[in-house]
């Protein structure tokens, strides 16, 4: 049995509906799936090792979701302005995610507290671009073992850029 086209119009008033449906559905699958990757994570919170390797999960699972999920990741952002960028509390969103991995690199000691606030973005940046670039940019016809060896890359210098002096 098949659906017509405009099936979805049935539950959804017009296109820029569904399609933020489709744009919060996506954000909550990559969110989960974070959430799935801090969860496998051993230590206890605050433990600076633990505190790092959740990052890296946070990482990890974003990257991961881009290349296995192009099209949901590009649509997850597909509505930029559906999304609470500024938001502070800490939730289970991506972002929220990463503020609190963030959080806790201060409360271990890894991260310098004069240099948490906004830090989340840089990072954000320097992990979503390795996606886009690898994923639909100048980068996506690598070899599997290149890119991942540039996740690789990345997700270590975030870690070891976190951990530096304050300038």
């Amino acid at each position: 049995m098949g659906v017509v086209p405009n099936a979805a119009y049935r539950h959804y008033a017009d296109r820029d509906e569904l399609l933020a449906a489709v744009c919060v559905a996506a954000m909550n699958e990559l969110g989960a799936r974070m959430a799935s990757g801090v969860a496998r994570v051993r230590g206890k919170h605050g433990d600076p090792g633990a505190a790092r390797r959740r990052l890296r999960a946070i990482g990890t699972a974003y990257l991961e979701f881009a290349r296995d999920e192009p099209g949901l990741f590009a649509t997850a952002y597909a509505l930029p302005q559906r999304h609470d960028y500024g938001a502070t509390e800490q939730d289970r969103s991506p972002l929220g995610q990463l503020r609190t991995a963030l959080d806790e690199l201060v409360e271990a000691g890894v991260l310098d507290q004069r240099r948490r606030a906004g830090i989340e973005y840089p990072v954000w940046s320097a992990v979503h671009g390795t996606a886009v670039l690898a994923g639909q940019g100048p980068l996506r016809d690598l070899p599997d073992a290149t890119r991942r060896h540039l996740e690789h890359l990345t997700l270590t210098f975030v870690g070891d850029s976190l951990a530096g002096a304050p300038k």
